[in-house]
């Protein structure tokens, strides 16, 4: 199962990871490997980044960063390779993703001269950027026939369990997750409230919304630690924002509801 049906298919620079994911996949989905296993496994690929950061082992850290972006594109395809959706499984992802985006910024601030405050700004600043690219794929996916429709355009109440998950798992994870998310979806909401009315977004544009996808995100910092610009990272992402603003600007403007 495609996430997108043919026609809404676009070039998504945030999902290079995608042909390693599915040979690895296709290594898996004959085993006892599950996709929360796989989630497991690219926290770890995260940690492993984060430490080798501490030891100013830069270039190693760029690998397990762009690891890390290839196992969390193949949790969500063994699932469909599977045939096992789950939204427990869906959750765990975007906290795991949440947790090492922030010990990421810290660690980058405690080995440069960053500031704590920017640090945190920094780390606000590209958890916001990923939301409006969630928000814009989410709701291309719902729209789209045959899209997958596990998340939901509006996380306002708990989703009721899928085959081989408890309802308690899922209002737990839902519970989390909502803490942890719940500022930076209500924020985009606000600043694009109707784009859910929106009939379709063009290929063209989604390619462009993919550069805040956390992948392309990673592959910035992955590239940039290597190449000593690690005091740059921070200051980067920061400014990286203000396309915040002009996508958005396109998509009231174009693409109106």
């Amino acid at each position: 199962m495609s996430k997108l049906a043919a026609e809404d298919k676009f070039l998504d620079l945030s999902d290079y990871g995608r042909p390693i994911a599915k040979l690895f996949v296709n290594q898996l989905k004959n085993t006892r490997f599950t996709p929360i296993h796989v989630t497991l496994l690219f926290g770890v690929c995260g940690l492993i980044a984060i430490y080798c950061i501490l030891q100013n082992q830069y270039l190693l850290a760029g690998f397990f960063i762009i690891l890390k972006s290839i196992i969390d594109a193949a949790d969500g395809e063994l699932a469909r390779v599977k045939n096992t959706p789950s939204y427990v499984g869906r959750y765990l992802d975007s906290v795991f993703d949440i947790v090492l985006n922030f010990l990421f910024f810290m660690t980058i601030c405690y080995v440069s001269k960053t500031s704590f405050w920017m640090a945190l700004i920094a780390f606000f600043c590209i958890q916001l950027q990923g939301t409006l690219y969630n928000y814009y794929y989410v709701i291309l996916r719902n729209k789209s026939v045959g899209g997958d429709k596990t998340s939901k355009i509006f996380e306002d109440k708990p989703p009721q369990a899928l085959p081989g998950e408890t309802q308690k798992s899922v209002d737990i994870m839902f519970t989390i997750y909502t803490i942890v998310y719940g500022i930076f979806d209500k924020i985009i909401h606000v600043l694009d409230s109707n784009a859910y009315k929106a009939n379709t977004f063009p290929n063209w544009f989604m390619t462009f919304v993919s550069i805040y996808g956390l992948g392309f995100q990673l592959l910035i910092i992955a590239f940039m630690l290597p190449l000593n610009l690690i005091e740059y990272i921070v200051p980067f992402f920061i400014i990286y924002s203000l396309f915040v603003f002009v996508l958005i600007a396109i998509r009231k403007t174009f693409f109106k509801a």
